[in-house]
């Protein structure tokens, strides 16, 4: 199964909820997808055992083919091209690396070289593998890193995947591989409204998906109105634990040492398993 733990922004506790679930199942994997700022290594310190750099094709120009004819600025999509003179300006930032100006250049002046854009760690913890994208300082997109993450998925473990919050592109990949998508919110004006426009992206996706209410201060509060009122699964709720926020700012995992959060978080598993294999029928 591939779960992705999803949150409208972040500080909602995604990363909490992702590593206690990987720390309560039998036989799990996890993928921080969350490139830009990775913490769930933080909580696992696992031992690294493979670095692997992550490379997108960029164009490069030979300015003695190049005949000025203008067609690959034309076929860029992106508008990643211009061409001032015979001197073609590339804007890194916005090309896609898609190839088409490759295919139209008819002179052969355009080829492709390699440009590094993040790093891949795999480490080990216990029997988990935990695998870390890293996005390299001053990129665009993380995109290209978590393909990267997302490749190393194993089929026959639980694989949860720790998404990137909000619900822009690099999210919509983080979750392109997901059998199910589990939505960790937190009950404040400001969670609630993000809430809703990832709530609105697992429903474009065609993604089953439930909701973890997270630092609640009562069972009644906006998340879980809104969820009973629009026929939504909210399948656990924590409050907000002063000693489990300081043991999470130490980077320690509770569910290692607090038996009764470990039992509520293989109760959320089972709830998982169960919620996805009703969706399936």
């Amino acid at each position: 199964m591939k779960l992705a733990v999803l949150s409208g922004k972040g500080g909602t506790g995604k990363t909490f909820i992702s590593v206690n679930l990987v720390n309560s199942a039998e036989n799990a994997n996890y993928y921080d997808c969350d490139v830009e700022e990775p913490n769930g290594d933080l909580f696992f310190k696992s031992k690294l055992l493979q670095e692997l750099p992550v490379k997108v094709k960029m164009p490069n120009f030979d300015k003695e083919k190049c005949n000025a004819c203008h067609e690959c600025v034309e076929a860029c999509t992106f508008n990643a091209l211009a061409l001032i003179g015979k001197d073609m300006l590339l804007f890194e930032d916005v090309c896609h690396s898609c190839g088409v100006c490759t295919l139209v250049c008819k002179q052969k002046a355009i080829t492709e070289v390699d440009k590094e854009v993040g790093i891949i760690q795999v480490g080990e913890f216990g029997n988990s593998k935990i695998v870390t994208g890293k996005l390299n300082m001053g990129q665009s997109s993380g995109v290209p890193v978590i393909s990267g993450v997302l490749d190393l998925i194993e089929e026959d473990k639980l694989n949860v995947i720790d998404c990137p919050p909000g619900s822009a592109c690099s999210v919509v990949e983080s979750t392109q591989k997901a059998d199910y998508c589990l939505i960790v919110a937190e009950p404040t004006s400001f969670g609630f409204h993000n809430f809703k426009m990832v709530e609105q992206l697992a429903k474009v996706l065609n993604k089953p998906f439930a909701v973890v209410v997270n630092k609640a201060e009562s069972k009644n509060n906006m998340i879980s109105a809104y969820c009973k009122k629009n026929d939504i699964k909210v399948l656990e709720t924590f409050f907000f634990n002063r000693k489990i926020a300081q043991d999470n700012s130490r980077g320690e995992i509770c569910t290692s040492f607090d038996n009764k959060m470990k039992d509520r978080f293989v109760s959320l598993l089972e709830s998982i398993k169960d919620d996805w294999q009703r969706s399936l029928k």
